[in-house]
């Protein structure tokens, strides 16, 4: 398949801090690829080089077919980023928010767009509001909505359910899920196991600088000893209990 994203070598210091000792990895045209890593472990940096805010010390890195080092002009019209923290003017209402990124992008018709996309993302009956009167998930939603004006090929989400609660982390799942069946290609970094499990076509582990682990979920599953098979009453999820009392409540 087509490759939307190929790093070969990548190598970065900070001063005295190896970071990133030689990264190699690729991403599919269309899928979801999600980087694991602990705090420090380098995603960040990753995301940084290859969205231009950063230059590598070895190594390449292509994005949308361009190199990020020779054309970061031409890998920044094809990609978009949405960071730890969401980038939403609180001042002004969602619609305006999208109306200015539309009017940045030099795009027609910037409150068609705008309408488009709080259509698309559920927050029609939020429009109007200003984004400081938006739940967590809801603000989420609007960033990620930013990020999509002017239909990127490739979108980068770095970490982005840090901090929500969980029914808004299911909120941006379901977000990223239907991005990806649209055709975007996703760059996911998360710490969250269970994030990377529910969305990603492909994982890989970066650990102390490298690459240790890349591969489908049942791929990496074949890295670990077969499990002891026994017989036990099976107990529910958290995530299935949250979701029976949520759903619950909303019923009554």
């Amino acid at each position: 398949m087509e490759k939307a994203i190929q790093v070969k070598g990548l190598q970065k210091s900070y001063k005295q801090l190896h970071v990133l000792k030689g990264v190699d990895f690729e991403v599919e045209k269309g899928s979801i690829f999600a980087l694991l890593g602990s705090n420090g472990a380098g995603k960040t940096t990753i995301v940084k080089i290859l969205t231009t805010l950063l230059k590598q010390d070895v190594g390449v890195a292509t994005v949308g077919g361009f190199d990020v080092a020779s054309k970061p002009d031409h890998v920044r019209q094809s990609i978009s980023l949405t960071g730890q923290f969401a980038a939403v003017d609180e001042i002004l209402t969602g619609r305006e928010n999208l109306i200015l990124i539309a009017k940045l992008r030099h795009l027609k018709n910037p409150r068609e767009v705008a309408d488009n996309m709080l259509k698309r993302f559920g927050l029609t009956d939020a429009a109007d509001r200003k984004a400081s009167t938006y739940s967590g998930g809801m603000r989420r939603r609007l960033d990620i909505a930013l990020s999509l004006v002017g239909n990127p090929q490739i979108i980068f989400l770095d970490e982005p359910t840090t901090g929500l609660d969980p029914e808004a982390r299911i909120e941006v799942w379901k977000t990223v899920k239907e991005l990806a069946d649209g055709g975007t290609t996703i760059f996911l970094t998360t710490q969250y196991l269970d994030e990377a499990e529910q969305l990603a076509d492909r994982i890989a582990i970066l650990h102390e600088g490298r690459i240790i682990a890349n591969g489908t979920l049942s791929e990496l599953k074949k890295l670990f000893p077969q499990a002891k098979v026994e017989y036990v009453e099976k107990q529910p999820s958290l995530e299935e209990i949250f979701l029976a009392i949520v759903g619950k409540k909303e019923a009554m």
